[in-house]
């Protein structure tokens, strides 16, 4: 038990878990890439994002073997340190893109429950910033309140927003007069790159598994739940985010859903059910959405705080008093709501996949060096590398061909990551 953790803190439990898991992945992610990926694809969405669903296991296979031979909550971070002792340099860097890379979903989050808040009635985009902001600084005082009560909290949230989301689509799929076999385009190939590419950029909309790990040491029995609680997660958000696709690739006309992005579902149950079915899936969206800013912060403060005691981000951000890490919460919720002023939706969801992609092939290769002690099958070890590279270079061709001006921009991001990293190891070595 870490010495700041209460100790008679109650354990979190295994739905609770499970919550944290599914409230950091069933987010804003789904609401932008179904817009994005109906436009490149049209009616292959759904197989797409079920792909997409694959790679996030595969990168879920290295995390949970990882943390059970480690047993440490600083997950990625503290995986890389442990796998490769001696580089401090390139530890400090992945715990730095890993931070930032959450930091990014939360803005992500943070953004999409802005529109679907205000959609009713406004679409100015400062007024959208300021609700984004409202709700981070909301769910910040959360996380610093209690550790139990965002659990119990999320908890709600999560398993609402489930039944809910899952009630949007069987409406969308019982208005269909078609089947998908009846969409496709006569005559028309495979878009097979374009599939491969749409399921890689989706792979921000499954980040959030990695958040059970971070709670090791407030949770019970951690060899069970551990991979109990990740798998379920993403077998779960596979199958919402499919059966959402399905049904609003089969209800919603498709110049619909490209115009209207993330408020598609909202236009499209509207269509079918009137203002009942718009306020349904905007029900839907501010739960899945607040869910995992709640979840996100919780775990990611957490990393936060790790990195900090070990002194590769100021130090300010480690202690936690009654096992809160109160500093860092803050400091994630302030660099979220810089990021919603700076950034734009596309470019905070394409950080976002392609950071965690790259992390998440760092952590299959330290599998593979290590899978005699993490017990791990060679050939599941080399088909994550291969297909979480595959989708790290296509993210990376599909934006130096259709956005290279938000490609430099991101890899501007990576290079001031970098330096922040560095100075750290060069100056505030432990």
């Amino acid at each position: 038990m870490r010495p700041d953790r209460p100790a008679n803190a109650p354990p979190l439990g295994l739905a609770e878990l499970i919550a944290i898991a599914l409230g950091g992945m069933v987010g804003g992610g789904i609401f932008t890439v179904l817009g994005l990926s109906v436009a490149t694809i049209g009616v292959w969405t759904p197989l797409a994002i079920a792909l997409g669903g694959g790679i996030a296991a595969l990168a879920a296979y290295s995390y949970v073997k990882l943390a059970l031979f480690y047993r440490d909550e600083g997950a990625t971070y503290a995986f890389y340190k442990r796998s490769f002792p001696g580089h401090d340099f390139s530890a400090a860097l992945i715990g730095w893109w890993v931070v930032f890379g959450y930091i990014s979903t939360i803005a992500l989050y943070a953004f999409t429950f802005a529109s679907y808040a205000i959609a009713p009635f406004s679409d100015d985009p400062w007024l959208r910033k300021l609700v984004a902001w409202g709700i981070i600084a909301a769910f910040a005082l959360i996380n610093i309140w209690s550790t139990k009560g965002m659990g119990r909290i999320e908890d709600l949230l999560v398993y609402s927003k489930i039944v809910i989301l899952l009630i949007v689509a069987g409406v969308l799929w019982g208005s269909a007069s078609s089947g998908l076999p009846d969409l496709l385009p006569e005559g028309g190939s495979l878009p097979l790159m374009g599939i491969l590419t749409i399921s890689a950029v989706t792979f921000v909309a499954y980040e959030g598994f990695q958040l059970v790990i971070h709670a090791m040491d407030d949770m019970a029995r951690p060899e069970h739940n551990i991979p109990r609680a990740i798998y379920t997660s993403v077998g779960l958000a596979t199958l919402v985010y499919v059966v959402i696709a399905i049904g609003a690739v089969l209800a919603i006309p498709f110049e619909d859903i490209i115009a209207n992005q993330e408020h598609a579902l909202a236009a499209g149950a509207g269509n079918i059910l009137g203002p009942i079915g718009t306020q349904l899936v905007i029900a839907g969206a501010l739960l899945a959405t607040m869910s995992a800013i709640s979840g996100t912060l919780f775990g990611a403060s957490r990393l936060m705080s790790v990195i900090a005691r070990d002194g590769f981000f100021p130090r300010w951000m480690a202690p936690r008093p009654r096992g809160i890490p109160r500093a860092a919460v803050l400091s994630m919720a302030g660099f979220a709501c810089l990021l919603i002023l700076i950034g734009d939706l596309r470019l905070i969801l394409e950080f976002g996949s392609i950071t965690f992609l790259l992390v998440s092939i760092l952590m299959a290769w330290a599998n593979h060096v290590h899978r005699h002690k993490t017990e791990a099958h060679p050939a599941m070890t080399l088909l994550a590398i291969a297909g979480l590279a595959t989708g790290a270079a296509l993210i990376l061709w599909f934006e130096a061909h259709h956005a290279p001006l938000q490609l430099g921009f991101v890899l501007l991001l990576y290079a001031l990551l970098a330096l922040g990293a560095w100075i750290y190891t060069r100056l505030e070595k432990p």
